[in-house]
Formats: structure tokens, sequence, C-alpha cells
């Protein structure tokens, strides 16, 4: 609408204008050498517009064949660019398919018409890691590289096919370099800081995380904490080396992260040896109530050097008594109780842990009937126990199994992740539980052997009319029935009771009465064998084999050669 009002407003001012020229009277003399002239004025303006508009045609006619190489050159480029980004986003959808084929194709056509594109060198290295070409994947990393533009991801793809040739200097190289051009980064940084750790350098460790957390890569409390691991794992590594530097470094840890069992560990054990016991039970406590260990117990009841046996039993019972009914209070209580000689005491802890129990139960319940009775046999017999039990928590990290705690899992590089819990592989199967109930039921559930007794259970009833065949073809009762190993043996038959009491029905159902109650008139084998298929034709036998597929269906066509001879009147 306001164009449309723009146009007519513009209309209208060149018809006024128009006018005014037309009523303007007078002439104009024009006097250039010999040559004059004098038209009108609305003359002069209309060959004046003209000639400007004729002058404007002609250089605008000129420029424009000056300037045509030009135009379709960059026509062209541009073309051959719009063909080449095409041949890139049908490459990176491919190489997202995983054709192989395909996106080399067009990695090919992208790199032929579009030479500096940077995405045409991605394209050209991912179809080269897609099939396989580490060195063309290298060569377009390394080109990507010594560009200014993506020199960070050129940096990337080295890193990534260093890694994947098995090179950790040339990777750490490279992220080291990348980590100076963008500090950043957060693989480069975690990429320094894991081989920092595996090299044992805490020192250079802590510099990259704190550059991370001034980078904003991490928070505070994942900072606090990777702290705290990190100086617990120097303190842990200075301990007998520089122990004042790893006093300083397990003390900042501890304020870091206070239920970090190592550091509280350490800690206490500094603090213990200056006589600051208090500060040092508090360290443990505050450790204990996070997570029960049986390191916090061995620290809590040695906190006080010189103390007997039945003082660190009454210190374990109070530690102990700050998280009830858990399994480390019980395990440090029996293992304090036995060093103090009171066994009854270590039989009352661990009686609630006796029945599902575990392999470090297991183990102090041997030792308890070893030490206090000297009973070798339930000694044994708790020990053979153990090695069938559930397993004790360790320490795990991504399915690795360590007796020691880790700063750093050794699978993935990643910083506190070991934790106190059960490892997967000492999870219960169905299988073992299913071995443990026949094992039980064969021992404990077993009816005991037979003693001769006056009174027999009442023989099953067979009426009359029912077949003696009948009875005899049901599968599970045969004439000689397979031995069992624990079934008792038949009672002798005595005459019946006028009227027997009601027996309970047996655990295991023994049907063998049956089988005695009906004699078949021939005895049926376990297992009749077979002698060829019936659609077998055979092979040449001796004259005294006896057929007995022939015998029992007497009269009836037989097969093989013999019933092909006996059709023919062979």
């Amino acid at each position: 609408m306001f164009r449309i009002i723009l146009f007519l407003v513009l209309i209208a001012l060149a018809a006024a204008g128009a006018a005014w020229v037309a009523d303007q009277p007078g002439d104009v003399v024009i006097s250039w050498g010999v040559w004059r002239a004098s038209p009108s004025v609305p003359v002069f303006v209309l060959v004046l517009g003209l000639t400007i508009v004729a002058v404007v045609f002609a250089w605008s006619l000129l420029r424009g064949l000056w300037g045509a190489p030009k135009r379709m050159r960059r026509r062209r480029h541009e073309k051959r660019q719009a063909r080449g980004r095409q041949a890139i986003t049908h490459g990176l959808l491919a190489i997202g398919q995983g054709d192989g084929h395909a996106a080399r194709r067009h990695a090919d056509i992208a790199k032929r018409l579009t030479t500096d594109d940077p995405l045409a060198l991605l394209l050209h290295a991912q179809s080269a890691q897609l099939d396989g070409d580490r060195a063309g994947a290298h060569r377009a990393f390394q080109a990507m590289a010594e560009r200014s533009d993506t020199r960070l991801l050129g940096l990337r793809g080295l890193f990534i096919e260093a890694q994947r040739s098995d090179d950790p200097v040339a990777a750490v190289t490279i992220a080291e370099e990348a980590l100076k051009l963008s500090p950043a980064s957060t693989w480069a940084s975690q990429a320094v800081l894991g081989f920092r750790c595996a090299q044992s350098d805490w020192t250079g460790a802590l510099k990259i995380l704190d550059n991370n957390f001034a980078s904003g890569l991490i928070d505070r409390a994942a900072f606090r904490r990777q702290r705290g691991v990190l100086l617990t794992a120097r303190a842990l590594e200075l301990e007998t080396q520089d122990r004042d530097l790893s006093h300083d470094s397990v003390t900042e840890a501890i304020k870091l992260a206070p239920t970090l069992v190592p550091a509280a560990v350490l800690a206490s054990r500094f603090q213990s040896e200056a006589h600051q016991t208090r500060r040092a039970m508090k360290i443990i406590e505050t450790a204990w109530l996070a997570q029960p260990h049986p390191d916090l117990a061995d620290a809590y009841a040695h906190v006080k050097l010189g103390d007997s046996a039945r003082q660190r039993l009454v210190r374990v019972e109070t530690l102990a008594s700050k998280a009830p009914g858990h399994i480390e209070g019980a395990l440090a209580i029996a293992r304090a109780a036995i060093d103090a000689a009171e066994f009854t005491r270590a039989r009352e802890t661990l009686a609630p842990f006796t029945t599902d129990s575990t392999q470090r139960v297991a183990m102090l319940m041997a030792e308890i009937e070893r030490t206090e009775h000297g009973d070798s046999g339930r000694a044994r017999a708790w020990t053979l126990r153990a090695v069938r039990a559930l397993h004790d928590p360790v320490w795990t990290a991504d399915g690795y199994v360590s007796d020691r705690w880790r700063p750093v899992s050794p699978v993935t590089g990643r910083i506190d992740a070991f934790q106190w819990q059960t490892p997967l592989a000492a999870l219960p199967s169905d299988r073992a539980s299913t071995i443990e109930t026949e094992i039980l039921r064969e021992t404990v559930l077993a009816p005991p052997p037979a003693v001769p007794k006056p009174v027999v259970p009442v023989p099953t009833e067979v009426t009359p009319s029912a077949p003696a065949q009948d009875l005899a073809a049901e599968p599970e009762v045969s004439a000689q029935p397979e031995p069992v190993a624990d079934a008792a043996p038949e009672p002798a038959e005595a005459p019946p009771l006028p009227k027997p009491a009601p027996a309970p029905p047996p655990l295991f159902r023994d049907r063998s009465d049956i089988a005695s109650a009906v004699k078949p008139a021939v005895a049926i084998p376990a297992v009749i064998p077979i002698v060829r298929p019936p659609d077998d034709p055979g092979v040449d036998e001796a004259d005294d084999y006896r057929d007995e597929f022939a015998e029992l269906n007497a009269g009836q066509q037989q097969g093989g050669w013999r019933g092909f001879l006996r059709r023919w009147g062979g």
C-alpha cells in the first residue's frame, strides 16, 4: 500500500513539473561557433532529458561489455561451487548411512570442484576413515591442520589417527598443541589430563584441571571432587618420599572431598601420628557415615597407638553404632573381637549374616572355629563355603576390579571412577541357585532310610474293570523301574489295617507300588533298540539275524528286500 501511494505521489509531482515547464515562456539560445539554436524551454528540457537517458544507456552498455568476461568467470565459479556443495552434502549423507563407495565418489567430485572448501577436506578425510585408508585420512587432516580456519579440526583428526595407530607420544603432542591453540577445547584438555594421570604427573594434572575450571569446562562440585582425588593420589605417592608435601596435599584433599575413603584414611594417619586423636576420629567418622569401609574401621581401631585389643574393640563398636545394621560394622566388630579373644561376641555379631554369608563372613567364621576350639573340620567347612559364597564389595571401575583404590580408571582414563561396590561377576545367577536347590533336596529334603514298622501305607486301589495293560502302558510305570540313589526300599507287604489313619502326602511321590501291583506277562525293556528306520532298505546281514520288528508285525507287509521278494513270490 505504501508503494502504491509513493508511486502516485511521484506521478503527480512529475505531471506538475511538466505542466510548469510547459507554461514557461521564452526560448533557450545555444551558440557554438557558427552553429546557433534557439529552442523553446519545453523543447530544450525534453531534448536534455533524452540526451541524459542516452548517455546513461551508452555508459551502461559499455560497462556491461567491459565486465562481461569477469561476470562469466564468476558465474562459472559459482556454478562449480554449487555443484561442489551439493556433492559435499550427498557425501556427508553417504557417510552417515555408512556407504563408503558413494562417499568416496562424492569426495572426489567435491575435491575436483571445490579445492579450497574446508568441508571438501573434511569429507575426503571421513570417507578415507570409513574405507580404512589411514594414510589418506592423515594427509587430509594434515592439510586441514595447515589452514588457519580448520587448524583445530585437523589437529583433532590427527589426534584420533595417532590413537588408532597406538602412538601415545604423537597423540599427547598433538593434544598439547591443540590445548595451546584453544584452552577451552574439551577433547584436548581431557586428553592431556588423562596422559598426565597415566604418567603419575599429578602436579601437571592439577594445572590442567585448574585450567578446565577457569575455562568453564567443569562445574565447581566436579572440580572440587576431582581436585581432591588428584591431591590424594599425590599424597599417597609422596607418603614415604616427601611427607610434608604429602601432608599438605591430603589436608587440602580432605577439605575438598571429606567422604573420599583413601584421603580420610591417610589424613587420620597423619593426625594420629601428630597425637591429634579427636581430629583423626572425626575425619574417619565423617567418611564412615557416607560409606562404611573396612579401611576406615581399621584406621579407627588403630587411631591410638599402643591400645590393647579390648580397647580397640570398644572403639570399633562405637564406630559401628553410627551406621547400625551395616555389614561392614559387623565385620569390623568381629575382627576386633577375634583379636581380643571375644569369640562369643564375634559369633553374635556375625550371626545375622551367616545365612547368606559373603566370603569375608565365611572366612571370619572359619577363623573363629579354628582359633577358639581348634576344630579344623568346621574351619574347613566354612572355608569351603567361602569359595561359593557371595563376593564382597571391591574397588571397581568400568568393569575393572582392583585390590586397591586408584585415582584414574585404567580402561577409560576417567578421574574418580573407582567405586566401592560388588563386582558384576559376583551377581547370583539362576544356574547357581538351581544347583544349590538340587543339592539341598538330595541332602536335606531326601527321605530318611526306611525302618521296619508295624504300620505300612495303604496300597493303591485298582478297580477290577481296569485292564492290566492300561496300567502297564503308562510311560511313567514299568515292570523294571530304574534304580534311584536316594529312594527308600519297599517295605514288606502286610495285611492292611481295618481303618488306617490318613497319612500326609509325601514330598516326593513314589509310584513303585503301582508297578508292583500289576505284573505284565512280558518284561518291557527300558530302551527299545531301533535296528533301522522303516524306510531304510537295509544291508545284507547274517542268516541267524532275528528281526524283532518282523516278529512283532507278523502277517503284515514287510519292508526292505525281504518284503520285495515275498511280494514277488521269492
